[in-house]
């Protein structure tokens, strides 16, 4: 049973309490929710996390940044083609600091992730989103980018209007920024879609969020020849918050309440705030160098260096 029917029949026991008077009747309730909670909803697989992260019900970009930030300005465009409302991005304070946040914005119903394209952003969003990094390098804001996206949008208009180039543009200028860069994965982070926000001297990750080159859907097409063996390939990815922990790639984890993030909004948002400003104050000390330097170290530590040995293709190539 995945987490989505796990969580079909929570709401069905949360939805009786509301409907009962009795107090007895009520207590003798809340020990089974309590006691589903702990022996049904904790134990969840690769497949179960990614259906959280894919959630309709998801924090997106926007509600964590009206709950999150004190005040935010919403700036918009690339002043070369259009603005592109995957992308949202603008000033804001947190705890009385400016900063600029840029996230990867997913819609809640159909018609609002028609008007988002579905978090899969265009060139021009890239290119606004660097446009606002590169004005806040000038004006020494810290960046805070929200991750949350199943990978960068493929349409011929969007690669005929260099996709592939303005990824590649942010990655490079990203590496090479004098102020800090602290990344949240919200939901999806697909591919270089999301690495184009990615490129941070923290990253953290959502628990129930997920990080991968590609979809599980399509990797077990590439792997198997069958996109119904996603389950599958999920547990293969080691896409998960505590599989890329372990691997080194991330920071660190932002706990979520049982049942994912959308159970309990607010309190998610607070573990998202004392991250970021945990994040924000390891850099109060740091020179502009330090901080290109820390950044540039934590991308060269990641992976291992494996020496082949040629010996081993003897009798296999001829």
């Amino acid at each position: 049973m995945d987490i989505l029917k796990k969580e079909m029949r929570l709401n069905q026991l949360e939805a009786t309490l509301k409907e009962l008077d009795d107090v007895q009747a009520k207590a003798e309730i809340n020990e089974k929710i309590e006691a589903y909670k702990n022996n049904m909803m904790k134990k969840l697989t690769a497949w179960d996390r990614v259906l959280l992260a894919r959630h309709p019900k998801r924090l997106t970009a926007k509600d964590v940044i009206e709950c999150v930030f004190d005040e935010f300005m919403d700036l918009h465009g690339d002043r070369a083609f259009e603005d592109d409302q995957a992308i949202v991005g603008g000033i804001a304070t947190i705890e009385g600091r400016a900063v600029t946040v840029i996230g990867q914005q997913k819609g809640k119903t159909t018609e609002e992730n028609i008007a988002c394209n579905f978090a899969m952003p265009h060139p021009e969003g890239y290119r606004k989103a660097l446009r606002l990094m590169k004005q806040a390098e000038k004006f020494n804001r810290p960046i805070i980018t929200l991750i949350d996206t199943p990978g960068a949008f493929p349409g011929i208009g969007a690669e005929s209007r260099g996709q592939g180039e303005a990824i590649a543009r942010n990655l490079y200028e990203m590496s090479g920024l004098k102020v800090p860069v602290i990344a949240v994965v919200l939901g999806e982070g697909g591919s270089g879609g999301a690495l184009a926000i990615g490129v941070g001297n923290h990253v953290y990750m959502l628990e129930n969020s997920i990080y991968s080159i590609l979809s599980p859907e399509g990797y077990a097409s590439i792997l198997w020849k069958d996109a119904s063996k996603a389950k599958d390939a999920a547990e293969a990815m080691k896409l998960t918050s505590y599989d890329l922990r372990e691997q080194g790639i991330i920071t660190g984890i932002i706990k979520e309440p049982i049942g994912g993030a959308h159970r309990h909004p607010k309190n998610t948002c607070l573990n998202i705030k004392d991250t970021i400003m945990r994040s924000l104050k390891h850099f109060d000390s740091y020179s502009a160098f330090e901080i290109t330097k820390e950044r540039y170290n934590t991308y060269r530590s990641i992976g291992f260096l494996q020496r082949f040995n040629y010996e081993n293709l003897k009798g296999v190539i001829k």
